[in-house]
């Protein structure tokens, strides 16, 4: 891992660095007609974590699956986290504060690394993902309210570039186009896979 931790440290944003206020990626990267053709919408700031933990010498990316009775986004595939309240101090401490709150990962099992580019979604939300190292001996406690069940994908998987796949969805009169990758019976698509696909990008450059 620690390896893996100088690589994202040089090719990550600098925690120390506030994260930009204007988004970098988003749901319109493979939709820009659909930028053009929705109204202007205030967004609503948010951050999730991007958990990697190394399970006997095996580095993966922990993923939860919401509950089915959510109102929003029920039974997708995501990264923990969620909007980001007044008394949040940065989006770093939002991320994490929803991690212990989702899946019970405390403070004292997560290394944050750096920050991946600021990411809109097509429901306008502005997202910053925090990535982190997660240790291995973290148990997880889920709340049985938002989260139906974590898994891990190894990190081989979800950083190779071929794995990735362009799908399509109707959205009243927009047919949009999103990324998603699949692992085992996982499906990990939209936004989740928008932010993930910034992270494979950067970890390929030479």
């Amino acid at each position: 891992m620690r390896e893996l931790r100088a690589k994202l440290l040089e090719r990550l944003h600098d925690v120390e660095l506030p994260p930009s206020e204007e988004p970098t990626r988003g749901d319109f990267d493979l939709n820009p007609e659909w930028r053009q053709k929705r109204p202007p919408a205030e967004l609503t700031a948010a951050a999730v974590l991007v958990p990697i933990v190394n399970r006997n010498g095996s580095p993966g990316i922990i993923f939860t699956q919401r509950t089915s009775h959510l109102n929003a986004h029920a039974g997708q595939v995501s990264f923990p986290g969620g909007r980001i309240e007044t008394h949040d101090d940065d989006p770093i401490a939002a991320a994490l504060r929803e991690s212990e709150e989702e899946i019970g990962l405390e403070l004292e099992h997560v290394d944050v690394i750096g920050l991946l580019d600021t990411y809109q979604t097509g429901t306008n939300y502005i997202v910053t993902p925090v990535v982190g190292l997660v240790s291995s001996d973290f148990e997880p406690k889920l709340d049985a309210f938002e989260v139906e069940e974590i898994f891990e994908v190894p990190l081989d998987h979800a950083l190779d570039r071929s794995n990735f796949v362009r799908e399509t969805r109707d959205v009243g009169e927009f047919t949009r186009i999103f990324y998603a990758i699949y692992y085992e019976e996982w499906r990990i698509w939209g936004a989740t896979a928008g932010m993930l696909f910034d992270l494979v990008e950067r970890m390929g450059r030479e």
